[in-house]
């Protein structure tokens, strides 16, 4: 890299922790931006062993009231067990779920006006008063409940329909040899609580003290509580979990 170059990632490191084969369009981005790109996934995302039956609960999911798809993964991992058509209004948790069902062939969708997560979800007018109604939240075992939770709160009948499942991404040697060779400054994208456990338990040791060296860039102010409680001692929040809005705050940081 050229000491002359004006690009405002020039000589920057960029983790990206996106799932196993979901980050190469990312580290394009960045090294478009003058960036070094390392993809580090945290998790992999499966299919559900038993196809016939995720694919009824989601048929039935889809002829109910509502629909809400949880992430962009949920969404794509549906479409693969079935049309994503049905009576059921559709929901998600934020814009890039969103796209992803519009290029589904989904064109009304739900979405927070604000908060990009399972509380703006929960605070948007439409879903004050859901008795009576059967709502599914769409994607995979795990994670806080808190949509699940506040769905049951405001009256309707909860589903959980699980399409896809996340395992531990494989991690190796050539990964911490790839993490002893991080230009500084570095900054790690983080916007899963998941993805941040599931690396710290496979980069246990040196690989881990280089991860936690790196700026964390994360998605909202639980994961920031999490980063920290994990050891990281600088940490931004981006305007939400979307690709773009994490690169501008780390094109920030990086200009300062």
């Amino acid at each position: 890299m050229s000491s002359t170059d004006s690009r405002p990632l020039a000589g920057a490191s960029v983790l990206i922790t996106r799932p196993a084969g979901q980050g190469r369009a990312l580290a394009r981005r960045v090294q478009a931006l003058g960036g070094w790109a390392l993809l580090l996934p945290g998790v992999s995302l499966r299919p559900m062993p038993d196809t016939p039956a995720a694919r009824a609960a989601l048929r039935h999911a889809l002829d109910g009231d509502m629909v809400v798809f949880t992430s962009p993964a949920a969404v794509r991992f549906a479409a693969a067990l079935a049309p994503l058509e049905g009576p059921a209004r559709v929901a998600t948790v934020g814009r890039g779920t969103a796209r992803a069902l519009h290029h589904h062939g989904v064109d009304e969708v739900l979405v927070p006006a604000e908060r990009q997560d399972s509380e703006g979800l929960l605070a948007h007018p439409a879903m004050a008063d859901l008795r009576g109604m059967r709502v599914a939240v769409v994607g995979a075992p795990g994670g806080r409940g808190v949509l699940q939770s506040g769905i049951r709160e405001h009256g309707a009948d909860m589903q959980r329909v699980h399409v896809y499942r996340r395992v531990p991404a494989r991690l190796d040697a050539r990964h911490v040899r790839a993490l002893r060779a991080l230009r500084s400054p570095a900054y790690i994208l983080l916007s899963s609580a998941e993805t941040l456990a599931c690396l710290e338990r496979a980069l246990q040791g040196e690989g881990w003290r280089h991860v936690r060296a790196a700026h964390a860039v994360v998605s909202s102010g639980r994961i920031e509580r999490m980063a920290r409680a994990s050891g990281f001692r600088q940490v931004a929040v981006a305007g939400s979990a979307l690709g773009d809005d994490l690169l501008r705050r780390v094109v920030e940081l990086n200009g300062l």
